[in-house]
């Protein structure tokens, strides 16, 4: 994964202030240099264009996710259910501290034509996609998941549940609780597909 510098970071932070405060339609390199007190010509040597700047802001959620899932995953003093539960607190929690990076993820409009922005996008959920299922796989393993309606439907019932309470955060301007709604619609799937 790519090391950002100091100042790449800094414009990526202001970048998010920007989205979180504006909507990802006002990020323009103009609106984000005069943010920072830079020419657009400086920020230009530090990104090449907005889309550079979108895509830094993946990798870097990306990489921080990559080391939140992991831990999580290979602590086995936990059973499946509270890895999922872990699972989905770590990262409603980092989309809490960080909620310009839903604007960025869940910007689909800006990605059909960005072959790169959507295949980053697209990397994030095919790993919380594979850690689900292979939590999905395990609980149904040791006969505390239900066999039906299988691993795969059972993951996009759970990724499908939590994209639309992280929707409901967004369109209600970060005022719900995010943390506590996942947590409740979490363990409402689990009760009904537990044995």
């Amino acid at each position: 994964m790519k090391i950002f510098s100091d100042r790449q970071i800094e414009i990526m932070q202001a970048a998010t202030v920007r989205i979180h405060k504006h909507g990802i339609q006002e990020l323009t390199t103009k609106n984000l240099a005069a943010d920072i007190g830079l020419s657009e010509a400086a920020l230009y040597r530090h990104f090449k264009s907005k889309n550079e700047i979108l895509l830094g802001l993946l990798n870097y959620f990306i990489s921080d996710m990559e080391k939140r899932v992991k831990t999580i995953v290979e602590d086995d003093r936990h059973t499946y259910a509270q890895k999922l539960k872990n699972l989905f607190d770590s990262q409603l929690k980092s989309f809490v501290q960080n909620p310009a990076i839903v604007s960025v993820i869940f910007a689909e409009g800006i990605f059909q034509n960005n072959k790169i922005l959507s295949a980053r996008v697209s990397f994030m959920m095919q790993t919380m996609q594979k850690t689900i299922g292979a939590l999905v796989k395990e609980g149904q393993k040791n006969g505390t998941l239900r066999k039906l309606p299988g691993e795969s439907a059972t993951t996009i019932i759970i990724m499908g549940s939590m994209r639309m309470t992280v929707l409901k955060w967004k369109l209600s301007g970060h005022k719900s609780d995010l943390v506590k709604d996942g947590k409740t619609v979490l363990n409402g799937i689990l009760k009904l597909l537990e044995k």
